[in-house]
Protein backbone atom coordinates (compact mmCIF):
# COMPACT_ATOMS: atom_id res chain seq x y z
CA UNK A 1 0.00 0.00 0.00
CA UNK A 2 1.38 3.40 -0.98
CA UNK A 3 1.77 6.27 1.49
CA UNK A 4 -1.15 8.08 -0.15
CA UNK A 5 -3.37 5.01 0.23
CA UNK A 6 -2.31 4.64 3.85
CA UNK A 7 -3.19 8.25 4.54
CA UNK A 8 -6.55 7.78 2.84
CA UNK A 9 -7.34 4.68 4.92
CA UNK A 10 -6.55 6.61 8.09
CA UNK A 11 -8.89 9.42 7.08
CA UNK A 12 -12.28 7.88 6.38
CA UNK A 13 -13.80 11.36 6.46
CA UNK A 14 -13.33 12.84 2.93
CA UNK A 15 -13.25 16.38 4.33
CA UNK A 16 -10.51 15.47 6.81
CA UNK A 17 -8.49 13.78 4.08
CA UNK A 18 -8.84 16.78 1.78
CA UNK A 19 -7.66 19.02 4.62
CA UNK A 20 -4.61 16.77 5.12
CA UNK A 21 -3.78 16.91 1.41
CA UNK A 22 -4.04 20.69 1.29
CA UNK A 23 -1.78 20.99 4.33
CA UNK A 24 0.86 18.83 2.64
CA UNK A 25 0.71 20.90 -0.55
CA UNK A 26 1.05 24.15 1.38
CA UNK A 27 4.08 22.78 3.24
CA UNK A 28 5.68 21.92 -0.12
CA UNK A 29 5.14 25.36 -1.68
CA UNK A 30 8.08 27.30 -0.15
CA UNK A 31 10.48 24.49 -1.05
CA UNK A 32 9.22 24.39 -4.64
CA UNK A 33 9.84 28.13 -4.85
CA UNK A 34 13.29 27.77 -3.28
CA UNK A 35 14.40 25.04 -5.70
CA UNK A 36 12.79 26.43 -8.86
CA UNK A 37 15.45 26.72 -11.56
CA UNK A 38 18.05 24.98 -9.36
CA UNK A 39 20.00 21.78 -10.05
CA UNK A 40 19.58 18.72 -7.83
CA UNK A 41 21.92 15.74 -8.28
CA UNK A 42 20.53 12.36 -7.21
CA UNK A 43 22.54 9.17 -6.87
CA UNK A 44 20.13 6.32 -7.61
CA UNK A 45 21.00 2.89 -6.31
CA UNK A 46 20.37 0.15 -3.78
CA UNK A 47 16.90 -1.20 -3.04
CA UNK A 48 15.27 1.71 -4.85
CA UNK A 49 16.63 0.24 -8.11
CA UNK A 50 15.30 -3.28 -7.45
CA UNK A 51 11.82 -2.93 -5.96
CA UNK A 52 9.19 -2.34 -8.67
CA UNK A 53 7.04 -0.01 -6.56
CA UNK A 54 10.08 2.04 -5.55
CA UNK A 55 11.29 2.22 -9.17
CA UNK A 56 7.94 3.60 -10.27
CA UNK A 57 7.87 6.08 -7.37
CA UNK A 58 11.42 7.22 -8.21
CA UNK A 59 10.44 7.97 -11.80
CA UNK A 60 7.35 9.91 -10.70
CA UNK A 61 9.43 11.86 -8.17
CA UNK A 62 11.82 12.93 -10.94
CA UNK A 63 8.86 13.84 -13.15
CA UNK A 64 7.39 16.05 -10.43
CA UNK A 65 10.72 17.80 -9.83
CA UNK A 66 10.95 18.58 -13.52
CA UNK A 67 7.32 19.72 -13.66
CA UNK A 68 7.85 22.34 -10.93
CA UNK A 69 10.94 23.79 -12.61
CA UNK A 70 13.76 21.90 -10.86
CA UNK A 71 16.65 20.44 -12.90
CA UNK A 72 17.38 16.89 -11.67
CA UNK A 73 20.54 15.05 -12.73
CA UNK A 74 20.60 11.30 -12.04
CA UNK A 75 23.76 9.25 -11.44
CA UNK A 76 23.20 5.52 -11.02
CA UNK A 77 25.02 2.48 -9.74
CA UNK A 78 24.64 -1.15 -10.78
CA UNK A 79 26.90 -3.39 -8.69
CA UNK A 80 24.41 -6.28 -8.28
CA UNK A 81 23.61 -6.29 -12.00
CA UNK A 82 27.32 -6.40 -12.83
CA UNK A 83 27.82 -9.26 -10.37
CA UNK A 84 25.03 -11.32 -11.92
CA UNK A 85 26.36 -10.85 -15.45
CA UNK A 86 29.89 -11.80 -14.40
CA UNK A 87 28.50 -14.99 -12.84
CA UNK A 88 26.61 -15.83 -16.03
CA UNK A 89 29.81 -15.37 -18.05
CA UNK A 90 31.82 -17.39 -15.47
CA UNK A 91 34.11 -14.46 -14.74
CA UNK A 92 35.21 -14.54 -11.11
CA UNK A 93 34.95 -11.33 -9.08
CA UNK A 94 37.66 -10.33 -6.65
CA UNK A 95 37.23 -7.56 -4.08
CA UNK A 96 39.91 -5.62 -2.20
CA UNK A 97 38.92 -3.19 0.54
CA UNK A 98 35.33 -3.36 -0.69
CA UNK A 99 36.21 -2.45 -4.31
CA UNK A 100 35.87 -4.80 -7.28
CA UNK A 101 39.21 -5.54 -8.94
CA UNK A 102 38.52 -4.69 -12.59
CA UNK A 103 40.64 -6.36 -15.25
CA UNK A 104 40.04 -5.87 -18.99
CA UNK A 105 37.39 -8.61 -19.23
CA UNK A 106 35.56 -7.32 -16.17
CA UNK A 107 35.70 -3.73 -17.47
CA UNK A 108 34.03 -4.85 -20.70
CA UNK A 109 31.18 -6.36 -18.65
CA UNK A 110 30.95 -3.31 -16.38
CA UNK A 111 30.59 -0.98 -19.34
CA UNK A 112 28.13 -3.27 -21.10
CA UNK A 113 25.89 -3.59 -18.03
CA UNK A 114 26.07 -0.01 -16.74
CA UNK A 115 25.93 1.84 -20.06
CA UNK A 116 24.10 -0.62 -22.30
CA UNK A 117 21.55 -2.10 -19.91
CA UNK A 118 21.02 -0.38 -16.56
CA UNK A 119 21.34 3.16 -17.94
CA UNK A 120 18.83 2.53 -20.73
CA UNK A 121 16.37 0.87 -18.37
CA UNK A 122 16.37 3.98 -16.17
CA UNK A 123 16.03 6.27 -19.18
CA UNK A 124 13.08 4.24 -20.43
CA UNK A 125 11.46 4.29 -16.98
CA UNK A 126 11.74 8.08 -16.82
CA UNK A 127 10.50 8.55 -20.38
CA UNK A 128 7.40 6.46 -19.59
CA UNK A 129 6.74 8.81 -16.66
CA UNK A 130 6.67 11.84 -18.92
CA UNK A 131 10.30 12.91 -18.47
CA UNK A 132 12.61 13.62 -21.41
CA UNK A 133 15.64 11.62 -20.25
CA UNK A 134 18.99 11.08 -22.00
CA UNK A 135 21.47 8.37 -21.04
CA UNK A 136 25.17 9.24 -20.79
CA UNK A 137 28.45 7.71 -19.75
CA UNK A 138 31.64 9.54 -18.88
CA UNK A 139 32.80 9.05 -22.48
CA UNK A 140 30.03 11.22 -23.94
CA UNK A 141 31.38 14.70 -24.58
CA UNK A 142 34.35 13.74 -22.35
CA UNK A 143 31.91 14.16 -19.49
CA UNK A 144 33.99 12.40 -16.83
CA UNK A 145 37.78 12.61 -17.07
CA UNK A 146 39.28 9.96 -14.83
CA UNK A 147 42.56 8.47 -13.74
CA UNK A 148 43.55 5.11 -12.32
CA UNK A 149 42.86 4.90 -8.59
CA UNK A 150 45.89 4.31 -6.40
CA UNK A 151 45.11 2.39 -3.22
CA UNK A 152 47.66 2.18 -0.41
CA UNK A 153 46.70 0.16 2.68
CA UNK A 154 48.57 0.55 5.95
CA UNK A 155 48.67 -2.70 7.93
CA UNK A 156 50.11 -2.32 11.41
CA UNK A 157 53.88 -2.52 11.63
CA UNK A 158 54.25 -3.81 8.06
CA UNK A 159 55.16 -1.66 5.11
CA UNK A 160 52.18 -0.07 3.32
CA UNK A 161 50.66 -2.36 0.67
CA UNK A 162 49.99 -0.97 -2.80
CA UNK A 163 46.90 -2.64 -4.25
CA UNK A 164 46.39 -2.74 -8.00
CA UNK A 165 42.63 -2.55 -8.61
CA UNK A 166 42.98 -2.65 -12.37
CA UNK A 167 40.61 -0.32 -14.19
CA UNK A 168 39.07 1.25 -11.11
CA UNK A 169 39.23 5.00 -11.43
CA UNK A 170 38.64 8.26 -9.65
CA UNK A 171 37.19 11.47 -11.02
CA UNK A 172 39.62 14.17 -12.07
CA UNK A 173 37.24 16.56 -13.83
CA UNK A 174 33.61 16.83 -14.91
CA UNK A 175 32.94 18.66 -18.18
CA UNK A 176 29.61 20.44 -17.68
CA UNK A 177 29.01 21.79 -21.21
CA UNK A 178 26.87 18.84 -22.31
CA UNK A 179 24.93 18.77 -19.03
CA UNK A 180 24.14 22.48 -19.25
CA UNK A 181 23.03 22.07 -22.86
CA UNK A 182 20.66 19.25 -21.93
CA UNK A 183 19.33 21.32 -19.03
CA UNK A 184 18.53 24.23 -21.35
CA UNK A 185 16.63 21.87 -23.65
CA UNK A 186 14.62 20.46 -20.72
CA UNK A 187 16.23 16.99 -20.69
CA UNK A 188 17.16 14.99 -17.59
CA UNK A 189 20.69 13.51 -17.82
CA UNK A 190 21.10 9.95 -16.54
CA UNK A 191 24.79 9.23 -15.99
CA UNK A 192 26.52 5.83 -15.80
CA UNK A 193 29.66 5.98 -13.59
CA UNK A 194 32.20 5.13 -16.28
CA UNK A 195 35.05 7.54 -16.99
CA UNK A 196 37.90 7.89 -19.44
CA UNK A 197 41.47 9.12 -19.10
CA UNK A 198 43.53 11.29 -21.44
CA UNK A 199 44.73 8.20 -23.32
CA UNK A 200 41.22 6.85 -23.91
CA UNK A 201 41.36 4.13 -21.23
CA UNK A 202 38.01 3.34 -19.63
CA UNK A 203 37.55 3.17 -15.85
CA UNK A 204 34.88 1.90 -13.46
CA UNK A 205 34.16 4.59 -10.85
CA UNK A 206 32.18 4.52 -7.61
CA UNK A 207 28.72 6.02 -8.31
CA UNK A 208 28.68 8.04 -5.07
CA UNK A 209 31.99 9.63 -6.05
CA UNK A 210 30.66 10.49 -9.52
CA UNK A 211 27.48 12.00 -8.04
CA UNK A 212 29.52 14.14 -5.66
CA UNK A 213 31.84 15.30 -8.45
CA UNK A 214 28.93 16.13 -10.76
CA UNK A 215 27.14 18.07 -8.01
CA UNK A 216 30.32 20.03 -7.28
CA UNK A 217 30.95 20.83 -10.94
CA UNK A 218 27.37 22.01 -11.47
CA UNK A 219 27.27 23.88 -8.13
CA UNK A 220 24.07 21.98 -7.45
CA UNK A 221 21.64 23.23 -4.83
CA UNK A 222 21.32 19.73 -3.36
CA UNK A 223 23.10 16.37 -3.53
CA UNK A 224 21.03 13.32 -2.58
CA UNK A 225 22.62 9.89 -2.11
CA UNK A 226 19.97 7.16 -1.98
CA UNK A 227 21.06 4.28 0.26
CA UNK A 228 19.66 1.18 1.98
CA UNK A 229 19.97 2.65 5.49
CA UNK A 230 18.04 5.33 7.36
CA UNK A 231 20.93 7.81 7.18
CA UNK A 232 23.88 8.54 9.48
CA UNK A 233 23.45 6.92 12.90
CA UNK A 234 25.12 8.03 16.13
CA UNK A 235 26.82 5.62 18.51
CA UNK A 236 23.46 4.82 20.09
CA UNK A 237 22.16 3.87 16.61
CA UNK A 238 19.82 6.86 16.55
CA UNK A 239 19.34 8.79 13.32
CA UNK A 240 21.22 12.09 13.11
CA UNK A 241 18.92 14.53 11.34
CA UNK A 242 21.35 17.36 10.59
CA UNK A 243 25.09 17.99 10.66
CA UNK A 244 27.41 20.83 9.75
CA UNK A 245 30.56 19.94 7.83
CA UNK A 246 32.54 20.50 11.01
CA UNK A 247 30.35 18.07 12.95
CA UNK A 248 30.56 15.53 10.12
CA UNK A 249 34.37 15.63 10.19
CA UNK A 250 34.26 14.93 13.94
CA UNK A 251 32.33 11.71 13.25
CA UNK A 252 35.42 10.38 11.44
CA UNK A 253 37.74 11.08 14.34
CA UNK A 254 35.49 9.64 17.07
CA UNK A 255 34.77 6.42 15.14
CA UNK A 256 31.05 6.99 14.63
CA UNK A 257 31.31 6.50 10.87
CA UNK A 258 32.12 2.98 9.73
CA UNK A 259 32.01 0.81 6.61
CA UNK A 260 30.30 2.11 3.51
CA UNK A 261 29.15 5.30 5.20
CA UNK A 262 32.73 6.64 5.26
CA UNK A 263 33.13 7.15 1.48
CA UNK A 264 29.57 8.51 1.21
CA UNK A 265 30.20 11.21 3.79
CA UNK A 266 33.61 12.01 2.30
CA UNK A 267 32.05 12.64 -1.10
CA UNK A 268 29.34 14.78 0.49
CA UNK A 269 32.04 16.90 2.13
CA UNK A 270 33.89 17.25 -1.18
CA UNK A 271 30.73 18.52 -2.85
CA UNK A 272 29.99 20.94 0.00
CA UNK A 273 33.51 22.33 -0.22
CA UNK A 274 32.89 23.17 -3.87
CA UNK A 275 29.70 25.12 -3.25
CA UNK A 276 26.86 22.61 -2.93
CA UNK A 277 24.56 24.01 -0.25
CA UNK A 278 23.38 20.75 1.34
CA UNK A 279 24.02 17.03 0.88
CA UNK A 280 21.53 14.40 2.00
CA UNK A 281 22.07 10.72 2.73
CA UNK A 282 18.56 9.42 2.07
CA UNK A 283 16.79 6.16 2.86
CA UNK A 284 15.95 4.91 -0.62
CA UNK A 285 13.77 2.14 0.82
CA UNK A 286 11.11 4.74 1.64
CA UNK A 287 8.56 5.38 -1.10
CA UNK A 288 8.73 8.95 -2.47
CA UNK A 289 11.90 9.55 -0.43
CA UNK A 290 13.10 12.31 -2.79
CA UNK A 291 9.95 14.39 -2.37
CA UNK A 292 9.85 13.78 1.37
CA UNK A 293 13.45 14.90 1.75
CA UNK A 294 13.22 17.99 -0.44
CA UNK A 295 9.70 19.26 0.18
CA UNK A 296 8.93 18.65 3.87
CA UNK A 297 10.02 20.57 6.94
CA UNK A 298 11.69 17.65 8.75
CA UNK A 299 12.81 15.41 5.88
CA UNK A 300 13.36 11.72 6.50
CA UNK A 301 17.13 11.18 6.63
CA UNK A 302 20.43 12.98 7.33
CA UNK A 303 21.42 16.34 5.87
CA UNK A 304 24.95 17.77 5.93
CA UNK A 305 25.01 21.55 5.67
CA UNK A 306 27.90 23.44 4.13
CA UNK A 307 29.69 26.12 6.15
CA UNK A 308 31.09 29.05 4.21
CA UNK A 309 34.85 29.15 4.47
CA UNK A 310 35.02 25.76 6.17
CA UNK A 311 37.11 23.21 4.25
CA UNK A 312 36.80 19.64 5.46
CA UNK A 313 39.88 18.04 6.94
CA UNK A 314 39.08 14.72 5.28
CA UNK A 315 40.12 14.12 1.68
CA UNK A 316 37.76 12.28 -0.66
CA UNK A 317 38.42 9.57 -3.25
CA UNK A 318 36.61 11.68 -5.88
CA UNK A 319 39.44 14.18 -6.51
CA UNK A 320 39.16 16.83 -9.23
Amino acid sequence: MSQTEQAASCCADPAAYAKLQSKVLIECLPYMRQFHGQTVVIKYGGHAMKDEALKKAFALNIALLKQVGINPVVVHGGGPQIGRMLEQLHIQSQFREGLRVTDDATMDVVEMVLVGKVNKEIVNLLNLSGVKAVGLSGKDGQLIRARKMEMIVNSGNHAPEIIDLGKVGEVMRVETTLLRSLERDNFVPVIAPVGVDEYGETYNINADAVAGAVAAALRAKRLLLLTDVAGILDKQKELIRSLTTREAVELFTDGTLTGGMIPKVKCCLEALEEGVEKAMIVDGRVENCILLELFTDKGISTEIVGERGMRAAVSCGCRR
